[in-house]
């Protein structure tokens, strides 16, 4: 069975200044072994699928966590990372009841009484209350499927890519990441911010900056971000893999605009519409 066909930006905290009890349960689980990247997507449709066949709303309790060293993130001069481990907790049910909420916002009555045995009011209430839970105020993974949104590569340096090819597409060990210090991720999403609100207004693309520029501030800034394409790789041959270029592509979008070449902007939407599209359509085609 393929990975699940979902990109991540997670972040990674230092253990040392978790909450006591958030602790308390990362360092358990850092005892049982973290979870290997080239394992979360699949870990994480585990827990989602038992609940399921156990007819329960959200996943269990879960302390499953990944980790990266401090060496392992490339950072400016101006930026700090650590101490290690770097520890990002996937938040699995908190997330399921993200999820949940947001479908209770977008999806139309009569497919939520399909997918849903519980009235939506119990539903939302119960969603709701998991979420409060979360001590930290925000998930350390947020997730996308089919995609990556554009802005995100605001974020990264595209000269920082980590690419991993391998004999097959659905190698678990194939990746495309980024992962980026903390303080340059603020800074660069708050400057793209500034730049597409003033070129583009703020709906769009900017407001998805400002959403992640808010739930970054959630983080200490000696925490580390990663930008993974995930389970995406299996859809993208290693030639399309190689070629990528979007990271360079936004980034050069956000200069553009601030210099008013609206050529060099078309230029480069096109080549990111080119490479997202045909993705865009496998999710429609299956």
């Amino acid at each position: 069975m393929p990975r699940p066909f979902v990109a991540y930006l997670r972040v990674y905290e230092p253990l040392s200044v978790l909450d006591a009890p958030l602790a308390a349960k990362v360092e358990k689980a850092l005892e049982k072994g973290p979870v290997p990247r080239s394992e979360a997507g699949n870990r994480e449709r585990e827990l989602w699928l038992r609940s399921q066949l156990g007819r329960k709303l959200l996943p269990g309790e879960s302390s499953d966590v990944m980790t990266i060293s401090p060496a392992e993130v490339p950072t400016s001069e101006a930026a700090r990372v650590g101490p290690g481990p770097l520890v990002c907790p996937l938040d699995i049910r908190t997330r399921s009841a993200a999820a949940l909420v947001g479908f209770l916002a977008s999806a139309p009555p009569i497919l939520q009484d399909a997918a849903l045995s519980l009235s939506p009011e119990t539903v939302r209430a119960r969603a709701s209350a998991v979420m409060a839970e979360l001590s930290a105020g925000a998930v350390h993974v947020i997730s996308t499927t089919w995609t990556v949104p554009l802005p995100w590569f605001a974020l990264v340096d595209p000269a920082q890519r980590r690419v991993v090819l391998a004999s097959a597409q659905d190698d678990p060990e194939r990746q495309v990441s980024w992962r980026v210090a903390m303080a340059d991720a603020r800074r660069r999403v708050a400057r793209a911010l500034k730049v597409v609100k003033g070129s583009l207004g703020e709906d769009g693309p900017a407001t998805i900056l400002a959403d992640t520029g808010r739930w970054l501030e959630h983080f200490h800034p000696h925490s580390a971000v990663e930008l993974d394409y995930g389970g995406l790789v299996q859809l993208l041959e290693d030639k399309d893999l190689l070629e990528d270029t979007s990271a360079a592509d936004v980034n050069a979008i956000v200069d553009a605009l601030e210099t008013g070449d609206a050529e060099e902007v078309a230029l480069r939407y096109e080549t990111l519409r080119e490479f997202w599209g045909e993705l865009a359509r496998r999710e429609r085609h299956g």
